[in-house]
């Protein structure tokens, strides 16, 4: 069941619908990470719950649990209390590359992982409020600590949530051009990848880099595909975010309509968005 579900998270089955059980820690972490990628909030914060209560749970894993929670605050808009929970995230493991406070090694790579996954949570959280400088010495400091690493099958993911907040920083910050070289870098790693979930949102942030040098018809056609794939894969909060962008880039009343639809059912599912 466990196999069944890292699929679902990390996989080629992101709208996997039911899911199974857990049997693992892991697997309910796993089974967490693909409700909240089908926007189901309420049934992933109480899989998370779940799983620190149903044993020992490595620091490692438990920081990456924090990072996930973190992720699903801040698509819901509260970047404040995000940063909150990346930070608790980043203490299970520290910051010294050496050594955990964990008890593991510094350079395990389930450190790593965790390690990268907080960083760049917290950049997204300074970017979210305006924190640019912030943001760009936390990104930095993740890609010095990768580098160093070198192990680029291992950290897959954490090389392309950085392109994504590399991608994001550059076009809040005016650097149209840039955004779109980082967004079209993350889309070369993503045809690594098995992860469709990661691979649609990569597609996601690619349209909206192009729509910050005013190219709005790619970035317009390329959130219409980011909607269709979503709908067939039961990605709901990737979903909204796509018509947010096609809203913002001429998608006009049907754009809206998708918006609203996909906000009413996120609502159903626990999610609920702010300003905090």
């Amino acid at each position: 069941m466990d196999d069944r579900l890292h699929r679902a998270a990390w996989g080629t089955e992101p709208g996997m619908w039911p899911l199974p059980a857990a049997s693992t820690v892991r697997g309910r972490w796993n089974r967490a990470v693909a409700l909240g990628g089908q926007g189901r909030y309420l049934a992933a914060s109480a899989e998370l719950d779940a799983a620190v209560m149903s044993g020992p749970v490595p620091p490692s894993l438990r920081s990456q649990m924090h990072s996930t929670r973190a992720s699903w605050i801040r698509q819901m808009g509260a970047h404040g209390a995000a940063a909150r929970v990346d930070g608790t995230a980043i203490a299970a493991v520290g910051l010294d590359e050496r050594r955990s406070p964990s008890g593991e090694t510094g350079d395990d790579p389930a450190v790593v992982r965790a390690r990268a996954d907080a960083l760049v949570g917290l950049a997204a959280d300074a970017l979210g409020v305006g924190r640019f400088g912030t943001a760009d010495a936390l990104l930095a400091r993740c890609e010095h600590m990768m580098a160093r690493d070198g192990r680029k099958d291992v950290l897959w993911r954490q090389h392309l949530r950085l392109g994504w907040v590399r991608a994001e920083l550059a076009m809040f910050s005016g650097r149209g051009p840039d955004a779109v070289r980082y967004a079209l870098d993350a889309r070369g790693r993503a045809d690594e990848i098995d992860s469709l979930r990661h691979t649609v949102k990569t597609d996601l942030v690619l349209a909206a880099a192009y729509s910050s040098v005013g190219d709005l018809s790619r970035s317009g056609d390329g959130a219409q595909r980011v909607l269709d794939a979503c709908e067939v894969h039961g990605l709901l909060p990737l979903r909204w975010a796509a018509a947010m962008l096609w809203s913002g880039v001429g998608g006009g009343a049907p754009a809206r309509s998708v918006a609203r639809e996909c906000e009413m059912e996120l609502a159903r599912r626990g999610g609920r968005f702010t300003s905090v």
